[in-house]
């Protein structure tokens, strides 16, 4: 087997994984909160299955919010921020198995140069933006072949500062109700 078919076999693999964990994700995501109460490894869990989800809506920051004030903010930003990077790669992934599905997307032709110019750097400052369009940076990001270890430590590093300010606000909340 040559190594374009092996590359085209496996972007097409890839491409199948991204889809079907999306699907399941979606399908399920009204179940997902509930590891919530699982504490950091449960958080880790959420914000790994709502990041693993390729341009559908899934809660993740308002999670992180609100257990920031039941635990540590900084080990509920850890665990979360974690989760996060990981469930990114399903983006990097479908990035690597080819643009074709979202190449007709006006945001993505604005966040592809923007990728492709700065690289990490673009990858690190839209993971600290909470916004829904991060999956189509990842996706430039496989598209572009960014290092997939660069591409881990910038999403991790943003997804980090990201998931401390909304961690650290949900503790901070929680004395407002207190003094109702």
């Amino acid at each position: 087997m040559t190594d374009k078919r092996r590359l085209s076999i496996l972007r097409g693999l890839s491409l199948f994984a991204v889809i079907g964990i999306s699907v399941f994700i979606y399908s399920v995501r009204d179940q997902v909160e509930q590891f919530a109460g699982y504490g950091y490894p449960g958080v880790f869990i959420i914000a790994l299955l709502s990041y693993a989800t390729v341009l559908l809506p899934a809660p993740s920051l308002a999670v992180v919010f609100t257990i920031g004030g039941v635990f540590h903010p900084l080990g509920v930003a850890l665990s979360a921020s974690a989760g996060a990077a990981i469930g990114e790669l399903s983006g990097y992934m479908a990035g690597f198995s080819g643009q074709a599905v979202v190449e007709r997307m006006d945001i993505y032709n604005r966040i592809m140069p923007w990728i492709d110019k700065y690289g990490i750097f673009a990858i690190f400052v839209l993971a600290i933006i909470p916004n829904p369009f991060f999956d189509l940076a990842g996706i430039a990001a496989g598209v572009v072949r960014i290092p997939i270890k660069s591409f881990l430590l910038a999403c991790w590093l943003g997804q980090f500062i990201k998931a401390t300010v909304f961690a650290y606000a949900g503790a901070a909340s929680i004395n407002w109700f207190t003094l109702l």
